[in-house]
């Protein structure tokens, strides 16, 4: 198996360099796992089929035949075309997994064992093998066998319930957030799970990640909630319930004539009078029903209007530039083209300037979080289909990764 690398291969090539990742999912929530693996310097050899490869390919919006979302879902990672229903592409699948750290995958459960590339067979062959497994429902319980995609794990786990206004149809996030949830909750599984392996003298084990379960655990006191007051928690739109100020402000239309907006967090005790101030309402500073929040939450459409009626007259740049004085958290709504130019992103390198595998240049996300000693890094772009192909055909064990150059 590997050997250990060193400080400064760590720091050179990340600190996962040496950890080896086979990635058999798809789409989403397995590959976004895997590329967040494959930035801090896993070498990740992700298995497609040979068909037309992974559909993320086709998704969305497409430069020349591909994605560009691809670029982000892909880099730093190694492609490899087998057939997972071909007794050749389980071959493969065996040879790999014998000498990986890792291996994701984000199949409805029962395929992999119907392929014979269960648990229990890789972890035979591979007992330090990690084995990360993304799924809507998890891999035990009456509805382990059911299909299911990020918008069912939003809507079980609690969250699609209270997106959206009062009385309309809840609606979704605007990105697949329930995937992407369930992928960083793997990631933290399998680096507790490589820790009681090589720190604490274990084996590798099975991380069972469900969808569902996922965006459960972000629902703060939902559930405590009901089961203590007999309380559910409604749509609010832009406000947070139960706790003011905090609520997206009406400014003065932009020169375009659009309506424009602001948000406003002014729910800490020093932050509410120093905003109150700023917006010339001195006497709600000084209330004293108002001093703390369970004060505050019982008139909160009161001071919405308070503050609306002071945002409504200014643009939102100059809302901003008062608030930012009085240090009360304030910001703007972002688009892409915001983010884009935006000097807080730029600083950070929060907008990386890439060239995909045929030069041409895109904009793609920055790497978090960011590490002082051993910072991920964008080592080399998304592959073609199949581009490493010949790599693990010659090789006997896991093949050797090529440079940036491709040597």
């Amino acid at each position: 198996m590997n050997a250990h690398p060193s400080p400064t291969q760590a720091r050179a090539g990340g600190p996962l360099a040496g950890i080896r990742v086979l990635e058999l999912g798809q789409l989403i929530a397995g590959p976004f796992a895997a590329k967040t693996l494959a930035d801090f310097g896993a070498d990740v050899i992700k298995i497609e089929p040979p068909d037309g490869g992974d559909p993320l390919r086709k998704w969305r919006l497409l430069r020349e035949g591909t994605s560009v979302w691809w670029e982000v879902q892909s880099r730093n990672k190694r492609s490899v075309r087998a057939d997972l229903r071909s007794a050749d592409g389980q071959a493969l699948v065996r040879r790999l997994a014998a000498e990986a750290d890792v291996l994701i995958e984000n199949f409805k459960p029962g395929t992999l064992e119907g392929w014979g590339l269960g648990w229990d067979a890789l972890h035979a062959l591979n007992p330090r093998l990690v084995m990360l497994r993304l799924s809507g429902y998890g891999q035990t319980g009456p509805y382990a066998h059911k299909p299911g995609f990020g918008i069912l794990g939003e809507a079980m786990g609690g969250l699609r319930y209270l997106t959206g206004e009062p009385g309309r149809v809840p609606v979704r996030t605007g990105v697949s957030i329930g995937d992407s949830i369930a992928a960083l909750h793997g990631v933290i599984g399998v680096l507790l799970a490589l820790y009681h392996r090589d720190a604490r003298g274990g084996q590798g084990q099975m991380v069972d990640v469900a969808l569902y379960e996922s965006v459960f655990n972000l629902m703060e006191s939902l559930l405590p909630e009901y089961d203590a007051f007999g309380v559910v928690r409604e749509r609010a739109g832009s406000a947070l319930p139960g706790i003011a100020p905090s609520n997206a402000y009406r400014c003065r239309p932009g020169a375009d004539g659009q309506d424009s907006y602001v948000l406003i967090g002014g729910n800490g005790d020093g932050i509410f009078r120093r905003l109150m101030r700023a917006i010339g309402r001195d006497d709600l500073a000084q209330d004293p029903d108002l001093a703390h929040n369970d004060g505050r939450a019982r008139r909160a459409a009161e001071l919405d209007a308070a503050i609306e009626a002071w945002t409504r007259d200014r643009s939102v740049d100059e809302v901003i530039a008062t608030l930012d004085a009085a240090d009360v958290p304030v910001g703007k709504i972002y688009t892409a083209a915001d983010i884009a130019t935006d000097p807080q992103y730029l600083a950070r390198g929060m907008v990386l300037q890439s060239t995909d595998r045929e030069g041409r240049p895109l904009k793609v996300p920055g790497i978090v979080p960011k590490l002082s000693d051993t910072p991920g890094a964008l080592r080399h772009p998304a592959p073609r289909l199949g581009e490493h192909d010949a790599d693990a055909a010659s090789a006997t064990g896991w093949p050797r990764p090529r440079d940036s150059r491709g040597k």
